[in-house]
């Protein structure tokens, strides 16, 4: 069975950080249909990863700073981006560009820990 993390790194690496890259480095160049996928992703970041700070702040988890930075970085920003369309200023897609290679290292980092985490567990 695949582990469910193994599948959220996955997500990110294949689809989340090369849409934001390409969103980010062609700007205004992106296409229009583009920009309401943006906003759909604003939405769906910002009502999962709230529902998520609300139950790990409540169970007092250590790990609720991956949501808070979603919900207060990343769904605005993508709102920001998918609202303001072909419109959106140079300092937004530079932002995205930020996120897409903060996402990058971070889950290739967590992919290359669970990747070890199996080999060790298939040598015991």
């Amino acid at each position: 069975m695949v582990d469910k993390y193994l599948l959220v790194i996955l997500f990110h690496l294949v689809v989340v950080v090369p849409l934001f890259l390409f969103v980010g480095f062609n700007r205004a160049a992106t296409p229009d249909w583009l920009y309401n996928v943006i906003m759909g992703m604003a939405v769906l970041v910002f009502l999962y990863h709230g529902f998520k700070t609300i139950t790990r702040l409540i169970a007092k988890s250590p790990v609720v700073w991956i949501n808070l930075i979603h919900v207060s970085i990343v769904a605005p920003l993508l709102a920001w981006i998918g609202y303001n369309g072909k419109k959106t200023g140079r300092p937004a897609y530079d932002m995205l560009l930020m996120v897409a290679f903060s996402a990058l290292g971070f889950h290739l980092y967590k992919a290359i820990v669970v990747s070890q985490t199996f080999i060790k567990s298939t040598e015991a």
